[in-house]
């Protein structure tokens, strides 16, 4: 069962959708994730990159992201974060679902003049064995300069990005979430390692 943890739709459970290629982020990487960011999500543009059934952009807005964009290339998922965030009410002027290829969806989003002020990628892990889903976010300029990217993926799977500098790592269980910002930038810069 996905539940919104905290915020203004406290305690609403989400849709999952029946593909397996649909895999909600477990719940304590969740509560990790949002526990390190603390306000730090309010009256944010944020986007749920790779977002399945939206657990991660709807948690954002209930905790007062401004605006969230979810981006998956699976038609079921785009089906579930649409029905989620309408039957809890989530007004449409705060969202924007968009069926599609991660790449050219950021790109599409670039043209528009979109840029995050904070991005969760969940790609499918072995992804990122040949593919770096941060280098079209770089290339297209989407991350503010105080913007702030977080990775999930598994624990034994290495990965590095030349294109961000990599200020955190946190190990929850079996997975890792990576924190990358600009050079020089970030909200996590200062934090411990755990």
């Amino acid at each position: 069962m996905i539940r919104i943890n905290s915020g203004l739709y406290k305690g609403r459970v989400l849709r999952g959708g029946k593909s397996p290629l649909i895999r909600p982020t477990m719940s304590k990487v969740k509560l990790t994730f949002f526990d390190i960011l603390q306000t730090g999500v309010k009256e944010k543009i944020f986007l749920d990159g790779f977002a399945g059934s939206g657990n991660i952009g709807i948690e954002a807005l209930s905790r007062g992201a401004e605006y969230v964009v979810f981006i998956d290339d699976l038609p079921e998922a785009a089906r579930a974060i649409r029905h989620n965030a309408e039957k809890i009410g989530i007004a449409s002027d705060f969202y924007r679902v968009i069926c599609g290829d991660f790449n050219r969806s950021i790109i599409a989003l670039a043209k528009d003049g979109f840029q995050f002020d904070l991005a969760y990628l969940d790609p499918p892990y072995a992804m990122l064995e040949y593919a770096n889903p941060l280098k079209v976010i770089y290339k297209r300029r989407a991350l503010k300069p105080d913007g702030l990217i977080v990775l999930e993926r598994p624990l034994q799977l290495r990965f590095a990005s030349p294109y961000f500098a990599l200020k955190r790592s946190v190990r929850i269980g079996r997975e890792c979430l990576d924190f990358y910002a600009h050079d020089g930038g970030g909200a996590a810069a200062d934090d411990p390692d755990e």
